[in-house]
């Protein structure tokens, strides 16, 4: 169980990470869940790419001891 919330979280975290990211890219302005951090553009793109790779690496880590464990096909 603990190994499918690593990949329910995981998948979260990048599909935030991914949507803020595009975004930012199509209006910068628009800083969606990051508005209240300074920084501007860069330090919004930044946190938004790190959300995205933290994300895809948690839900990998979490499919594969999913799998190992019995719990996917």
């Amino acid at each position: 169980m603990k190994h499918v919330a690593v990949l329910i979280i995981g998948m979260l975290l990048l599909t935030l990470g991914v949507q803020g990211a595009i975004r930012l890219l199509a209006d910068h302005g628009n800083a969606g869940l990051l508005a209240w951090l300074p920084g501007g553009f860069a330090v919004w793109l930044t946190l938004y790419a790190t959300a995205a790779v933290a994300g895809a690496l948690l839900a990998g880590r979490g499919g594969r001891q999913a799998r190992r464990n019995g719990r996917g096909r």
